[in-house]
């Protein structure tokens, strides 16, 4: 079935609310599986959002436990297409885990060789750090420019109200599964210790944090070469779905030192705030007033505080000054104080 054109001037991202459950468990049903951040349990969703709402809403001068929901929202039905988070602060609440690949090299004199293996230690390198996260579109709206709005404004999001976030950000991606759901990497590794398949771990880590990991994972390096080779391959791979986003990420700065997921082995990619490439790259304006009709450039633009956040991508005219006329259709009003940045 052909995929319906998106006017995508008519999509725009904002904060999630309460009145966004039924529009993010549907979401989370088209999932499967293996999206810590979009469970699909309808309790623990409102708990994210509740969560949420508290995050908007606290007074801070710097990160603590923040998780900031987002949504993308047809403006003219209400429809909630994706949605996508960010954590200010990771480790707090519960320890962060990863793996952390390195190479270790081992010489004989006696056999005049030099053996190389890579070994995975379990670590916390990324407590403190900000996290952006749970990144999930619908299906049928994978086209026309609408990843890369719900993607990017969290980068927006970022530059807006830097003091609560960390100097670093990372971002996990999913890793390879089957069409059963299970997971190589999870199967040749940790399942073996925690008596449960992917899902029913991943679920339960969604729900009720990862403290069992801390209670039952193996402290000890792991080799490798030790593994089945399935669980090898998918080390550090992402999902095929998830290949694009991975792009997105790179484009913007983001890259893979060696750290993957210990549920799934997916890959995490980081990188520091000031150095993502929207961040650096937008620009602050004024809305001066109401375009006449289309005619400009596309920007990704984003304005307001905590819940009065929004993002959108929009023809936009600018003037001699550097002001700009946005479009009507548009959340931005003339005096509203805006960042903008190429789309």
């Amino acid at each position: 079935m052909a995929t319906a054109a998106v006017n995508l001037s008519e999509w725009r991202v904002r904060p999630a609310g309460p009145s966004d459950l039924c529009g993010l468990k549907a979401l989370a049903e088209l999932t499967g599986g293996g999206f810590t951040n979009l469970p699909n349990d309808r309790a623990a969703l409102a708990e994210r959002i509740e969560r949420s709402e508290a995050s908007y809403a606290a007074l801070l001068t710097e990160p603590q436990d923040e998780n900031y929901l987002l949504v993308l929202e047809h403006a003219p039905t209400g429809r909630i297409g994706g949605t996508a988070c960010l954590f200010s602060r990771v480790g707090v609440r519960w320890p962060f885990y990863s793996y952390k690949l390195t190479t270790l090299s081992m010489h004989s004199k006696e056999l005049g060789r030099t053996f190389r293996t890579q070994v995975l230690h379990l670590v916390n390198d990324f407590e403190g750090a900000s996290e952006v996260g749970g990144l999930f579109l619908h299906p049928d709206l994978r086209t026309g420019g609408l990843g890369r709005l719900l993607a990017r404004s969290r980068y927006l999001f970022l530059a807006l109200h830097r003091p609560r976030f960390g100097d670093r950000v990372l971002a996990e991606l999913r890793g390879r599964m089957r069409p059963d759901g299970s997971a190589p990497f999870w199967d040749g590794l940790a399942g073996k210790f925690f008596g449960m398949g992917f899902q029913e771990a991943d679920a339960f880590n969604a729900v009720q944090g990862n403290q069992f990991i801390a209670d039952l994972m193996p402290k000890y390096p792991v080799y490798v070469a030790m593994l089945p080779d399935e669980a090898r391959e998918a080390l550090g791979q992402p999902h095929e779905q998830g290949q694009a986003a991975m792009r997105m990420l790179e484009a913007e700065g983001f890259a893979f030192h060696g750290y993957v997921d210990i549920f799934d082995g997916g890959p995490t990619l980081d990188t520091r705030l000031a150095d993502i490439r929207t961040v650096r790259e937008a620009v602050p304006a004024r809305v001066t007033g109401i375009a006449n009709g289309h005619g400009g450039a596309v920007r990704l633009v984003a304005g307001g505080q905590l819940k009065q956040f929004r993002c959108a991508a929009l023809p936009l005219r600018m003037s001699d000054d550097g002001e700009l006329l946005a479009g009507a259709e548009g959340p931005f009003q003339s005096g509203d104080e805006v960042l903008h940045a190429h789309f």
